[in-house]
C-alpha cells in the first residue's frame, strides 16, 4: 500500500531534526584543532587537494568548489586516481583535506604515507577519532554523528551533513581571516549575477558614438522626436552651444506638450525639457544606474562626465541585457 500523508511527513521531520542534531553537535567542536586546520590552509603556498570517496567523494568535491570560489584555491583529486598517477598532482606546498565517515577508506589510507614523505600537511575530516586516518592526520577535525538519518542507520545521510557544515565553517573562517570581499568572490563568477552586478560598469553597455540620442537646444521639437525615433531610448539629450548636457527630453515631456496644446513645428526642444535631466558617470557601476531608475521611476539615463560632456545614454533595457537587473 502507498503510504499516508502523515507518514510521510513522519519521516522527513525525523531526517530534518537528526540532521539538525548532528550539525548542532559540530559548534563544540570547533576547538583549537579547527585553528590548527585554518592555520595550515592559511600558511599554505599551494593549493588545497581535497579528496574523498563515495559521498565523502561527492562532499570533498562541493568543499573545493567552495573554498576556491572564497578565496582558497583548492582542487578535487580522486584517491583511487591519485594511486594511479594523480598524486603527481600534489606537491609539498599543498595542504591535503581528506574526508572519511570511517576514517579506513583504504585508497585513502594507501596514500596517506606518500603525502607525509613528500610532506604536504594532511588535515582529515573523520566520523572516527581513533581511526587510522585520523591518527596519521596533522590535524583531525571531529565530524562523528549520533546516527544517519536513514532508518536502517547505513545509508550516509546525517554524516554527509555533518562534513559538509565542517567544510564550510573551514570556507568561511578562511574567507574572514583573508579579507576575501564581495568584490573578490565576483572576480571569480563573472558568469554569475552577482558577478555582472559588482563587475559591469555603465560604460560597459552604454550606447555610445553616433548612437547616442542628442539635439541642440535650439531644434524643433519636432526633430527631437525623429532623433527619438531613429535611436529608440525613449529620450534624447539636449546640448548648449558647446554640446554639454543641459537637459533631457523624454516621452513623459512629449505628453505634456500635447497636453498643453502646442504644436511640434513651432516649439523648441529646450523651451520644453527637463533642465539637466537624471544622468549617471560613466565609471559607475551598472547597479547603480539600476537604483538610480528606480528610485526616480524612470526607463533612462544619460551618461555624461565631470564637464557634462555627453558620453553615453543607457536605458532598463540595456541593464535587461547585460543581466544586471
Amino acid at each position: 500500500m502507498p503510504a499516508s500523508a502523515d507518514t510521510l511527513r513522519r519521516s522527513a521531520i525525523s531526517v530534518v531534526e537528526i540532521e539538525r542534531d548532528a550539525v548542532g553537535a559540530l559548534v563544540e567542536r570547533i576547538d583549537d584543532r579547527f585553528v590548527r586546520a585554518c592555520e595550515h590552509i592559511l600558511a599554505c603556498r599551494g593549493r588545497v587537494v581535497v579528496t574523498g570517496m563515495g559521498k565523502s567523494g561527492h562532499v570533498a568535491k562541493k568543499i573545493a568548489a567552495t573554498l576556491a570560489s572564497t578565496g582558497t584555491p583548492a582542487f578535487f583529486v580522486h584517491p583511487g586516481e591519485a594511486s594511479h598517477g594523480d598524486l603527481g598532482m600534489i606537491t609539498a606546498s599543498d595542504v591535503v583535506l581528506a574526508l572519511s565517515n570511517s576514517g579506513e577508506t583504504s585508497e585513502i589510507v594507501t596514500i596517506v604515507p606518500l603525502i607525509s614523505r613528500m610532506g604536504a600537511p594532511l588535515i582529515s575530516m573523520t566520523g572516527r577519532p581513533g581511526s587510522t586516518l585520523a591518527r596519521e592526520a596533522d590535524v583531525n577535525l571531529d565530524v562523528s554523528v549520533a546516527k544517519e538519518a536513514c532508518p536502517h542507520d547505513l545509508a550516509p545521510t546525517a554524516s554527509t551533513t555533518a562534513a559538509l557544515v565542517m567544510g564550510d565553517a573551514l570556507a568561511i573562517a578562511l574567507l574572514e581571516a583573508r579579507g576575501f570581499t564581495a568584490e573578490d568572490f565576483a572576480l571569480s563568477h563573472p558568469g554569475g549575477s552577482l558577478g555582472r552586478r559588482l563587475l559591469l560598469h555603465v560604460h560597459d553597455i552604454m550606447h555610445k558614438g553616433a548612437q547616442i540620442p542628442a539635439v541642440d537646444h535650439g531644434a524643433s521639437l519636432r526633430d527631437a522626436l525623429m532623433e527619438m525615433t531613429a535611436k529608440g531610448l525613449g529620450m534624447t539629450a539636449v546640448t548648449d552651444d558647446d554640446g554639454r548636457a543641459i537637459g533631457v527630453f523624454t516621452d513623459g515631456d512629449l505628453r505634456r506638450c500635447i497636453d498643453r496644446g502646442l504644436d511640434v513645428r513651432d516649439a523648441r526642444v529646450g523651451e520644453v525639457m527637463t533642465p539637466g535631466g537624471k544622468h549617471i558617470a560613466p565609471e559607475r557601476l551598472a547597479v547603480d544606474a539600476v537604483n538610480l531608475m528606480e528610485e526616480n521611476k524612470i526607463n533612462a539615463l544619460l551618461v555624461i562626465d565631470a564637464d557634462r560632456r555627453l558620453c553615453g545614454a543607457l536605458n532598463m533595457h540595456d541593464l535587461l541585457r547585460a543581466g544586471v537587473v
